[in-house]
């Protein structure tokens, strides 16, 4: 059993932190523009994997930023029609965030374009929020690398909100999420998340997101290779100079997906823990439908399968299928219950 499986979570809550954005999302050939009509999805990194834990009946609270205003109490009735648990929301400022994304693009593509900055989240500083307060009964803490990318201010309340949920002896993850187009404060992420790293207890993301931002080498040669055997092996390796480089952690998760565009979507993933390995099935499709969301997918079936004591080889099957099954799902977070992962595991 993993170290991370001996402890019972069940007595609490899971605490998702990160700012909530609107995704508008023009269609490519710009048909909005004659029909007056900007599909918009709820979404966020964090409140994906809240959306997801809520969904599958884990005890899912929500923190971000929010002006106190009409707009935001519409979007708090929503969440709290999905189960996720509000009452940790933050009231200031005046903007929400958002992004544009083109129908059927990738978060890494050109299509993509942020207006978050001056948001209520971006706006947070240390020693606004009472965390004592927002961390009772929680017993997981989970974040991402997209927090502290937004501002000086959003890096210094994610490293005063670790410190407060360490203290208290929650576990914590962190999904290594990179986005190039954020990380415009004079910061590398290299010079940040580090920082933030040493407290967590589950780290998530790919070899080469955390050889950018922890400084884990990858072998130029792993990556021109393509090869499977050498990927997962490259996985081993990195996810053992993490642990090494980062005592409290327990526990590595890397995924792979390689695809053009939407076509020949290969899928898997490792995790590794406890001195060993796990590999899932591999997952392969013609076409999918939306990419975002995905990897939030298989944090939320990470953090499921140990909030629940799973075995390592159970919980990488689960957030695998997990995973996979959300790239047919045309939103930011997954609508796909428990029982309908479970029949899609290899």
């Amino acid at each position: 059993m993993s170290e991370l499986t001996s402890k019972d979570y069940t007595t609490g809550a899971v605490l998702n932190f990160g700012e909530l954005l609107l995704r508008i999302t023009p269609d490519a050939q710009g048909d909005w523009l004659q029909q007056n009509s900007l599909p918009v999805f709820v979404g966020g990194a964090e409140l994906n994997v809240a959306t997801a834990l809520a969904l599958w009946d884990v005890p899912s609270r929500y923190f971000t930023a929010l002006p106190k205003n009409g707009m935001s109490a519409q979007i708090v009735s929503f969440l709290e029609d999905k189960d996720i648990d509000t009452s940790s929301i933050f009231y200031h400022g005046n903007r929400v965030g958002l992004y544009f994304l083109t129908k059927g693009q990738d978060l890494k593509h050109d299509a993509l374009i942020y207006d978050r900055a001056y948001s209520a989240f971006a706006e947070l500083t240390p020693g606004q929020v009472d965390w004592d307060k927002v961390l009772d009964g929680v017993t997981w803490f989970h974040f991402s690398a997209i927090c502290p990318a937004i501002s000086q201010n959003a890096a210094d309340v994610c490293k005063e909100v670790l410190e407060a949920a360490s203290k208290k002896g929650i576990t914590i993850s962190v999904d290594l999420n990179y986005r190039a187009k954020l990380w415009k404060y004079g910061k590398e992420p290299i010079d940040v998340m580090p920082e933030l790293a040493q407290y967590c207890d589950l780290i998530m993301g790919n070899v080469w997101a955390a050889e950018r931002m922890l400084g884990t080498p990858v072998s130029p040669d792993v990556t021109e290779s393509g090869q499977k055997s050498l990927y997962v092996k490259e996985a081993q390796n990195s996810s053992e100079a993490i642990m090494k480089q980062f005592p409290k952690c327990k526990a590595v998760a890397n995924t792979f997906r390689f695809d053009a565009n939407n076509t020949d979507v290969q899928y898997y993933t490792v995790l590794y823990t406890d001195g060993q390995p796990y590999l899932s099935g591999e997952y392969a499709a013609e076409t999918i439908i939306d990419k975002v969301g995905s990897g939030d997918c298989y944090m939320a079936g990470l953090i499921y399968g140990f909030y629940n004591g799973l075995g390592a080889q159970q919980i990488v099957n689960f957030a695998t299928a997990a995973a996979f099954t959300k790239l047919f799902v045309n939103s930011d977070a997954t609508n796909k219950t428990v029982e309908e992962i479970e029949k899609e595991i290899k």
